[in-house]
């Protein structure tokens, strides 16, 4: 069985400008530039032949893959793709003492405290857990072969340091941006990464 994945992040939203903390439990939209970047993803790739496309259950990955859904391409959504959970820090502007708790979490993932989670947020590897669910669900499907995937920022970190057999503490090696791709080739029950960290359909945007 072979499938090809594009695997990207969601457009810019407004609280992404902001510095404003996100997370699995804010569900804001795009903003004005992200909705211009999903319509820029859109019209370089729209050639290609996806036969499904799966989100998160939140709304700025509903919005980036919009002009998809037109062509009449089936879409799921499934809670594996959620960003992670920043507990306490979810909707908070990022202060002083917010960067120093992130700073502090953060350096601890890198040193593979990977249970380590902010206050009623979710660790790293409670976050791989439900990833791991739904990459299996989208592997069981054999009819889909070409598959656009739309999540979240650190969340899809995480999720190419698994799928690639890289340790989950050098997430931070994956850089990203908003509508930035990743494209994986899967066969022999292996996933390889085949275009890293692809912009080219941002470079019309980058001045404005």
């Amino acid at each position: 069985m072979k499938k090809t994945f594009y695997f990207i992040r969601h457009g810019q939203t407004d609280l992404n400008l902001k510095g404003i903390v996100q997370g699995r439990g804010v569900d804001s939209p795009l903003n004005e530039n992200g909705i211009k970047q999903a319509q820029a993803f859109y019209d370089t790739y729209k050639n290609i032949p996806f036969d499904k496309i799966y989100t998160s259950t939140l709304i700025r990955t509903h919005q980036t893959v919009a002009p998809f859904l037109k062509d009449g391409i089936p879409m799921e959504q499934l809670i594996g793709l959620d960003e992670i959970s920043w507990g306490i820090y979810e909707g908070q502007t990022q202060t002083e003492e917010i960067l120093t708790g992130f700073d502090k979490v953060v350096s601890s993932w890198r040193n593979n405290d990977l249970d380590l989670a902010i206050e009623e947020g979710e660790s790293p590897n409670t976050l791989v857990t439900r990833q791991k669910e739904a990459v299996e669900y989208m592997l069981q499907q054999p009819e889909e072969e070409t598959i656009l995937v739309c999540m979240h920022g650190r969340a899809l970190r995480v999720m190419l340091c698994h799928l690639t057999n890289v340790p989950v503490c050098n997430m931070d090696d994956f850089p990203h941006t908003n509508t930035a791709l990743y494209k994986l080739e899967y066969s022999d029950n292996e996933f390889a990464i085949v275009d890293h960290y692809n912009v080219k359909h941002l470079e019309g945007l980058l001045d404005e």
